[in-house]
Order: structure tokens, then sequence, then C-alpha cells
């Protein structure tokens, strides 16, 4: 049921990588502590852009782009602590997986706000780690769910507050939560097979 974490180390290679995401974003930017407008409209999602021009890839490249310095180092905070976590449930194949179509979700929730919106951070992806990990413990011991789902959008409304984009939030937690959930599942039904096939 669950992994050994030595045995792969995505969280600290996608750390390393927004790291040099941020740096380069800020030499082109000319700002250490902030990420240029200019910038933000290029790598960030800006829903025009994504919807009226076809820069359907800025759904992927704002996953990594971070506001300023401040957003960087809370969002790192978070994916280290989420992040090695889920280490010890998943693969590093399950976990990519996870972290991307998580962050993807969010982004892609994100083109409900006006047209003139402009976001970025990899909190979608963060969130839908943190929802596998809570939902695939408890499903993966025989918990009841409920206190998982609870305390996952507990921690989405308290995280609310101006300038956060609540429905990249929702929408890799939706995501992370739907998939720790078949991750558990499929798991639990292969262990129960067995169990009875012998």
């Amino acid at each position: 049921m669950f992994r050994s974490s030595k045995k792969f180390v995505p969280t600290y290679i996608i750390i390393i990588l927004n790291l040099i995401v941020y740096a380069y974003t800020s030499i082109l930017g000319g700002n250490a502590m902030e990420t240029s407008y200019e910038v933000l409209l290029l790598y960030g999602q800006v829903n025009y852009f994504v919807l009226y021009w076809g820069r359907y890839w800025q759904l992927f490249t704002a996953i990594f782009v971070h506001v300023n310095i401040m957003h960087l180092l809370g969002n790192m905070f978070f994916l280290l602590i989420f992040g090695l976590r889920a280490e010890e449930f998943f693969s590093i194949k399950e976990y990519l997986l996870i972290y991307l179509l998580s962050g993807l979700a969010g982004n892609m929730l994100t083109l409900l706000l006006p047209l003139t919106t402009v976001s970025a951070g990899a909190s979608g992806a963060i969130f839908g780690l943190f929802g596998a990990c809570t939902i695939y413990f408890r499903r993966a011991v025989g918990q009841s769910i409920v206190s998982a789902l609870m305390f996952s959008f507990f921690l989405l409304i308290i995280s609310a507050g101006l300038n956060v984009n609540i429905l990249a939030h929702l929408g890799g937690l939706v995501v992370g939560l739907l998939i720790g959930y078949l991750l558990a599942s499929t798991r639990s039904k292969m262990v129960y097979e067995y169990r009875y096939s012998i």
C-alpha cells in the first residue's frame, strides 16, 4: 500500500524546476522580486489569449510560473509537505500524472473567469497532490472518505482570499481526489482478489 520515497524524488525535481523557471522569468523581466506583467502575458495564463488566440500551451506553462517571490516560496513550501507525502503512496508516473492533470484541470476551470484574467502558479497541482493523498490514505486503510472530503474542502475554503484563484484550487483538488480514490480502489480490489484466490 505504501511506497518508499527513497526510490524517487519527484518533489525535489519539481521544486528545482520551479526555481529555474522563476530565475528565468526574473532575468527576462529584469526583476527578481516579482514577475513582470509582460512575462506573465507570455508564460502565464491569459484567458483571452487561450480562448481567442489559441495559446493553449499557456494552460501548461502557467503551472510553473509564479507572480512574485512570496508566491513561489509559499507554493514550494506546501509542495514540499504534500509532495513528500505523495511519494509514499504513488509511483513516479502516478505522482506526475496527478500533479500535471490537477494543474491543467485548475487552469481549465480558470477559463470560466473573465477574459481579462491573468493567472499563474502551481497551487492547482499542489491541491491535487493534497487531495490525492488525503483520500488515498482513507480509502486504502478502509476508512470512510467523508472525513477526507470534508477536510479537503475546508482547506479549499480557508485558502480563499484576495487575488487567490479559487477555481484553480478547486479544479486541482477535485481531480486529485478522483485520481487518488481510483488508485486506492484499484489496489484494494487487487489485494482482495489476491487474498481470496490462494
